[in-house]
């Protein structure tokens, strides 16, 4: 799952939980982290999240970005980009500015793509439309 161009490297890596780890709970952090075991709960972060190819997490998450190789279940919304590699399995909905999904993967929920600015705001509200 991390190639030499890969944007993140482990050492950058705040937290990183290891293929024999499993953890249940809340997270909340700053950095970036690595799942390679599984996780269980919800996660939120303020950078990226990387889920290897071996992972399994049940949880509701919130990141920057996300590069999924292993399975999710659970809701993922991101204020960036999403990378879906070839064996990942995400059973839940999804939203994110920018998706790419490997031949292979497997998705079964609902796939929002939102835009990176939002509309600017007058008087405090943001511009209604009608479409």
């Amino acid at each position: 799952m991390f190639n030499k161009d890969e944007k993140i490297k482990i050492k950058d890596a705040e937290t990183i939980i290891g293929p024999s780890v499993k953890v249940k709970g809340e997270f909340n952090g700053q950095g970036d982290i690595i799942i390679e075991g599984i996780f269980e709960g919800t996660l939120k972060t303020a950078n990226a999240l990387y889920v290897g190819d071996k992972a399994k997490v049940k949880a509701d998450i919130e990141a920057k970005d996300a590069r999924v190789g292993g399975e999710i279940i659970g809701n993922l919304k991101l204020r960036g980009y999403l990378e879906i590699g070839p064996v990942a399995k995400i059973f839940g909905d999804i939203e994110a500015t920018s998706l790419s999904v490997a031949q292979g993967a497997i998705i079964n929920g609902d796939i929002k793509m939102s835009h990176e600015k939002q509309p600017a705001a007058k008087n405090g509200k943001a511009d209604e439309t009608n479409e």
